[in-house]
C-alpha cells in the first residue's frame, strides 16, 4: 500500500471509462482529491461529477491540475494526447489503470475474474453474492450492477473482487487468491497478434495465483492442462464431466430454475431472473466461488434469486405483452451467439430482430465470417456502421463485409436515424440491440418509440 499512501491528489485521463470510473470512485471513498478528463460527457461522467469530481471535456493543458501526486491513463488514450504528453515530459508519476489496481490489491485477498467474455457478469455476480450474504468485499466492476446502480463499492473487509481485463495484458499485474477464467477465445488481436498469444497470456495469468490459491475455469478450455493452481475446479452449463454443472433446468415465467451439482455438494432449485442460458453458466462459476469461500447455501441461493443483473448484459429495457426490448454489450462472435441462443431459449415462438453495431475495424475484419454465421441465427438483422473506438478506418472494412457473408435473406444496413424510422414504422415485437460502441444511446429513444 506504500504507493497509495503518497497520494493526496490524483488525475484521470479517460475518467469516463467503465474501469477508470470505478477507480475514481475508490479514491473519492478514501477522501482523496480526484479530477479528470474525458472527450465526451456521458451518464457515467455526470454521476462522477455529482459526487464532486471536477471533469473537463477539452484536450487542453491549461485546464489540467499541476499539483497532482499521480496521473492515471487508460490504454485507449492516444500516445500523442496533449495532456498525457505534458505529464510525461514534466516527470509526473504517470501510470496505467492496471498499475493502480496492482497497488490496491497487493495486500488484500483477491477474487480476480478473467475471460474474453462473461467476466463482467461473473465478477458482478460474485461481488453481489459476497455483499448480499454479508461476507463483504470491495468491488471493481466492468459494468453497472443493477442491484446497486454502480460499478464500485467499498467495504471494511480486506477482500477485493475485481474484473481482470486481458486487453493490453493488464490482468498480469494482479495477484489472485481465487481466479476465474470464463473463456480464452481469440480477441484483441490488434494487441496480441495471434490466438496462441491470447492463450499464452491467460496461462501466465493462472501462474499469478498465490500459493494454495484456487482457479475456477470453464470446462473444455483449450490448453486447460496448462492452467495451473493448487486447487483447480472447472464448471460447465451442461457437461456432466465437469467438476460443477447444472441439472434439471426449467424455464418458468421468463426465469430459469435449475440445480447446481458438484462432486461433493449440490444446490437445488436455484432461481435466476437474468435471461440467457450462458448466464446460468456464469451463475455456476459465481456459486462455485461462493462455495469455495464457505458461504452458507441458503444465503447463496437468496443472493442469486435477488440478483438483478448488469446494465447492458441481457438487460430487459422493455418487457410487456406488446414488446420485448433487450440491450446487450455483445461485441465478439461467441457473445453474439450466446445472446441469440439465450433469447431463443426464452422466446422460441417470437420473430427475433437483431440490431448489431460492430465494434472496431480490426475485430470486424478478423471475425467477419463468424459474425455472419451468428447473425444468420436471427430472423431479421439490421447492421449499423462500425463503431471505430480507438481505430482509424481500414480500406474495404465496413459493416457491408458482414452482410455480404450472411445467408439470411432478411438483412439490411441502416444508419442510426434510418433505424429510428424503421422501428417507428415496423414496431417489432422482439427487438435485440447488441454492441459495445455507442448503440446504447439509441436504446432509450427506441424504447420510447415502442412504448408509444
Amino acid at each position: 500500500m506504500s504507493e497509495l499512501n503518497n497520494i493526496q491528489k490524483i488525475y484521470f485521463i479517460g475518467i469516463g471509462g467503465i474501469g477508470m470510473s470505478a477507480l475514481a470512485r475508490y479514491f473519492v471513498s478514501k477522501e482523496i482529491d480526484v479530477s479528470g478528463y474525458d472527450k465526451t460527457q456521458t451518464p457515467l461522467t455526470k454521476d462522477l461529477e455529482n459526487i464532486g469530481i471536477n471533469i473537463h471535456y477539452e484536450e487542453r493543458v491549461d485546464l489540467i491540475p499541476k499539483d497532482v501526486d499521480a496521473v492515471v491513463y487508460t490504454p485507449a488514450i492516444p500516445k500523442d494526447h496533449a495532456e498525457l504528453v505534458y505529464y510525461q515530459q514534466h516527470n509526473y508519476k504517470v501510470v496505467k489503470r492496471s498499475d493502480v489496481l496492482h497497488w490496491i490489491t497487493e495486500s488484500s485477498f483477491n477474487v480476480c475474474v478473467a475471460g474474453t467474455h462473461g467476466k463482467t457478469t461473473v465478477t458482478t455476480m460474485i461481488a453481489h453474492i459476497l455483499r448480499d450474504t454479508g461476507f463483504g468485499c470491495n468491488a471493481f466492476l466492468g459494468g453497472i450492477a443493477a442491484n446497486y446502480n454502480t460499478n464500485f463499492w467499498s467495504s471494511k473487509k480486506n477482500v477485493v473482487v475485481v474484473e481482470a481485463d486481458e486487453y493490453d495484458r493488464s490482468f498480469l499485474k494482479l495477484v489472485p487468491d481465487v481466479a476465474v477464467i470464463t473463456a480464452m477465445d481469440a480477441d484483441h488481436l490488434d494487441i496480441y497478434g495471434t490466438a496462441v498469444e491470447v492463450e499464452n497470456a491467460f496461462i501466465q495469468f493462472s501462474q499469478k495465483i498465490k500459493f494454495e490459491g484456487c482457479l475456477i475455469s470453464k470446462y473444455g478450455l483449450k490448453r486447460n492442462d496448462e492452467l495451473k493452481a493448487d486447487h483447480h475446479f472447472n464448471y460447465s452449463y451442461d457437461d456432466v464431466r465437469a467438476d460443477v454443472h447444472a441439472a434439471n433446468m426449467q424455464v418458468q415465467q421468463g426465469s430459469y430454475v435449475f440445480d447446481v451439482v458438484a462432486k461433493d455438494w449440490s444446490l437445488k432449485n436455484i432461481l435466476l431472473h437474468m435471461g440467457g442460458l450462458h448466464n446460468i453458466e456464469n451463475a455456476i462459476a459465481a456459486i462455485t466461488v461462493a462455495k469455495y469461500l464457505k458461504i452458507d447455501d441458503e444465503k447463496i441461493k437468496a443472493a442469486i434469486e435477488n440478483f438483478k443483473g448488469v446494465k447492458r448484459r441481457f438487460e430487459y429495457v422493455l418487457k410487456n405483452d406488446e414488446h420485448i426490448l433487450i440491450d446487450d454489450y455483445a461485441h465478439h462472435p461467441e457473445e453474439l451467439k450466446a445472446l441469440i441462443t439465450g433469447v431463443k431459449s426464452l422466446f422460441a415462438n417470437e420473430k427475433m430482430v437483431v440490431v448489431f453495431q460492430p465494434h472496431l475495424f480490426s475485430r470486424t475484419k478478423d471475425f467477419a465470417d463468424e459474425f455472419a454465421k451468428c447473425l444468420d441465427m436471427a430472423d431479421e438483422v439490421i447492421l449499423l456502421p462500425i463503431y471505430p473506438a480507438r481505430e482509424l478506418p481500414m480500406e474495404g472494412v465496413t459493416s457491408e463485409l458482414i452482410v455480404n457473408k450472411m445467408k439470411l435473406e432478411n438483412k439490411k444496413l441502416l444508419d442510426k436515424e434510418e433505424l429510428k424510422i424503421w422501428v417507428k414504422e415496423n414496431k417489432p415485437k422482439l427487438l435485440v440491440m447488441a454492441g459495445a460502441g455507442d448503440i446504447d444511446a439509441l436504446v432509450l429513444p427506441i424504447k420510447e418509440t415502442l412504448s408509444n
